[in-house]
């Protein structure tokens, strides 16, 4: 009779442990998605295929500072950043990138599909063009650009914001001439 606590506590205390490593392993399960099942057609995260965006020393355009509330954009701080030029609503959802991908993803980026990049580490930010006016009005070639990238690793230079954890990255430098 005196065995049976013993096994209950047993059992407990092993689920618990057991448990304890599934949390602690999705927590720190930082990564990419499927990191094995496809190699970007392009570039490496040591040495990128190209870049996407300019430098800019101000992290908002004119139209951008314009356009928001009371003249006063949400904080953004000018980076560069080194990732794979993803379809994000095929990253997200099904774990889709690189060579594999590229075909599938340059097709949903042609159709109004989120641009996303992907770090080494498993970040993802999405990628949006910078310039609210021209971008609102079509005047932007970021899309064309991204889509021609898709599956590359690139250096991308714009302005990072972090809105309750959502990260995007607002690049300049794609306005129609």
């Amino acid at each position: 009779m005196s065995q049976l606590p013993i096994r209950r506590f047993s059992r407990v205390a092993g689920t618990a442990v057991a448990l304890v490593v599934v949390v602690t392993c999705m927590a720190a399960g930082k990564g990419i998605l499927f990191p094995d099942w496809s190699e970007p057609t392009k570039g490496t995260y040591k040495a990128p295929a190209g870049d996407v965006g300019k430098k800019t020393a101000s992290p908002w355009s004119t139209t951008t500072v314009a356009s928001s509330i009371m003249g006063k954009p949400v904080e953004g701080k000018t980076t560069s950043v080194v990732g794979e030029i993803v379809d994000l609503s095929c990253y997200l959802q099904v774990g889709k990138h690189g060579d594999k991908h590229r075909d599938c993803g340059q097709k949903c980026v042609r159709n109004g599909q989120p641009v996303g990049l992907l770090l080494e580490d498993g970040t993802v930010y999405m990628l949006i063009d910078e310039e609210h006016d021209p971008r609102r009005d079509g005047q932007t070639e970021f899309r064309k650009q991204a889509v021609e990238m898709m599956a590359h690793v690139v250096t991308v230079h714009g302005t990072l914001t972090d809105v309750e954890g959502l990260k995007a990255l607002y690049v300049q430098g794609s306005v129609k001439n």
